[in-house]
C-alpha cells in the first residue's frame, strides 16, 4: 500500500514568508531608527541621512536595501540622486486585518 504525502498549502507558505521578509526588515534598531527618521522628516537622499544616523554611507545603503526589499521603504530617483520615503500603505497593512486574522481561532 502506498503512503499518501500530505499536500502543503503553498499559498499560506508564500504569504507567511513575506511577512516574515518584513518582520525581519524592521526587526533591527539601526532601521527602526531610520524608519523614525523618515517619518518625522519625509523623503530623504543616503546623503543627508547618513549623518543623522551617523553611519556610513555603505552601511546605510545596505539597511536602506532590506527595507526596500521588505516594501517597507520606496526609492525615487531624482537626478543622480535617490530618496527614501516610508510606504506608508505596507506598514498599514503590517498589523492588518488581513494578518490578525491568521492567527484567530476560527
Amino acid at each position: 500500500m502506498k503512503e499518501e504525502i500530505p499536500l502543503q498549502d503553498i499559498s499560506m507558505d508564500s504569504f507567511l514568508e513575506k511577512y516574515e521578509l518584513k518582520f525581519k526588515a524592521i526587526a533591527d534598531k539601526k532601521r527602526l531608527q531610520i524608519m523614525n527618521i523618515l517619518t518625522q522628516k519625509g523623503a530623504m537622499c543616503v546623503c543627508d541621512l547618513a549623518p543623522i544616523v551617523d553611519m556610513a554611507q555603505s552601511k546605510l545603503s545596505y539597511h536602506l536595501k532590506i527595507l526596500l526589499d521588505a516594501n517597507i521603504i520606496t526609492k525615487e530617483t531624482r537626478g543622480t540622486w535617490s530618496y527614501y520615503e516610508l510606504n506608508q500603505e505596507e506598514l498599514n497593512h503590517l498589523l492588518s486585518h488581513e494578518l490578525c486574522c491568521v492567527f484567530k481561532p476560527t
